[in-house]
């Protein structure tokens, strides 16, 4: 099934709607500024739903969708002095940070090697309303099966997860179809000094790492 987020009156009548599903243990798939995602709630049984359906490696873990810095304060991720400045610059955006932080108020399967939990302030308007609404993080990642090229669109999602659209485990929100935009660009900010994990929407350059 698949719900249209186009436009401000899309997102607002989808919120309901959202919640329900996500409060039942269902999983979503939505856009953002770079590609289309697949997500849940940071609930374990949801992380792991949503791990066995991307077909995603034990140990490989999710990023986390915020509506704002306050969030991710909330539920306990720590900014050093560089992870602020570069929240700064880049946030809203598609700059993802890994943070220390977060015990006890997220799953632990949700931490990187380095122990840290990867978040993201969304530059999507509509995503960033709608996880302002939930008043919680969405986790996150990009709507494919392991390997395979990202979604562009919706068609490209139903038919990768064809049988979890079907059945109603899996929520589709309509963003339209996405431009060919690389994935959010990764800074480690747990240690004294940021460390650049994955280039993309953000030229490394720019960061001045």
């Amino acid at each position: 099934m698949s719900v249209p987020f186009r436009t401000p009156a899309d997102v607002d009548a989808a919120i309901e709607p959202v919640r329900g599903h996500l409060k039942r243990g269902g999983l979503l798939a939505y856009p953002t500024e770079t590609v289309y995602g697949l997500g849940s709630r940071v609930h374990s049984a949801d992380v792991a739903r949503l791990a066995t359906l991307k077909g995603r490696r034990p140990g490989k873990p999710f990023l986390l969708i915020v509506s704002g810095r306050d969030m991710a304060l909330r539920y306990g991720l720590a900014f050093t002095p560089a992870a602020a400045t570069l929240a700064d610059a880049y946030w809203p955006g598609p700059l993802t940070l890994v943070l220390a932080g977060g015990e006890g108020r997220l799953p632990d399967m949700l931490r990187g090697p380095e122990g840290g939990i990867a978040v993201r302030w969304t530059g999507h308007r509509g995503m960033a309303r709608l996880v302002q609404a939930l008043d919680e993080p969405l986790t996150s990642t990009s709507a494919n099966r392991p390997g395979g090229p990202t979604a562009p669109g919706v068609a490209a999602i139903e038919a990768d997860f064809t049988t979890a659209v079907s059945d109603g485990t899996l929520l589709v929100l309509d963003g339209d179809v996405l431009g060919n935009v690389p994935p959010s660009t990764v800074v480690d900010c747990t240690g004294p000094l940021p460390r650049l994990v994955r280039e993309g929407a953000i030229p490394r350059a720019d960061l001045r790492l």
